[in-house]
């Protein structure tokens, strides 16, 4: 009685497995300096935006760009995610670079992208909590006077407006935690790692 033959797996299978190959790689190695500098790089900015009182980081201004152009990107499925566009887009970027480096094994890159990811939701964090107050000043793309807040809106919609700096608070703690995050990873994945006593020639076969 024969056994019988496994069937080959579908070619859209076999590119998923090739796909994800890459990440049973090694990452890049870092070297100490490196290492070094960049703990303190985010060392300092965290102490940055622990410190400061305005609501906006530098950083933010990076962003601003990319989540106005969310708005334009999204109002072509409906006014609800065109409003939710600016975000989704000033999330959604980093992410996905995040992600791009992750399978290109760079931690480097990947703490980076993650780390400001993270940072965003302060900013996202700030937003929402001024959904009743409306008191801080926004860029908007196009007539200024037909402008909404982007989270009131939403607020409104789920019904959820007089809550709006509990739910900001809490998306706050998410950006700190997510950052403190990454760079514990970035520390624990940079650290050197004892080598293996090397062999005595005569051990050696």
């Amino acid at each position: 009685m024969s056994s019988a033959q496994a069937e080959p797996l579908p070619a859209h299978t076999l590119m998923q497995l090739e796909f994800l190959e890459a990440l049973e790689e090694d990452w890049h190695p870092v070297s100490k300096p490196t290492r070094v500098g960049w703990l303190v790089f985010y060392g300092i900015f965290l102490v940055y935006a622990l410190t400061n009182k305005s609501g906006y980081l530098f950083i933010d201004y990076v962003f601003l760009p990319i989540h106005e152009g969310g708005h334009l990107l999204f109002r072509w499925f409906g006014q609800t995610l065109a409003v939710l566009g600016g975000t989704i887009l000033q999330l959604g970027v980093p992410l996905a670079l995040a992600i791009y480096f992750v399978f290109q094994r760079q931690i480097l890159g990947t703490a980076f992208t993650a780390f400001f990811f993270f940072e965003n939701f302060l900013n996202v964090a700030t937003y929402m909590a001024d959904s009743r107050a409306q008191a801080l000043q926004y860029v908007t793309v196009g007539n200024a006077e037909y402008a909404e807040h982007d989270w009131a809106y939403i607020f409104i919609k789920l019904g959820v407006l007089e809550h709006d700096t509990a739910i900001g608070a809490f998306v706050r703690v998410l950006g700190w935690l997510g950052m403190l995050g990454v760079v514990a990873w970035f520390g624990w994945k940079t650290r050197s790692r004892p080598q293996p006593p090397a062999k005595l020639p005569w051990l050696r076969h």
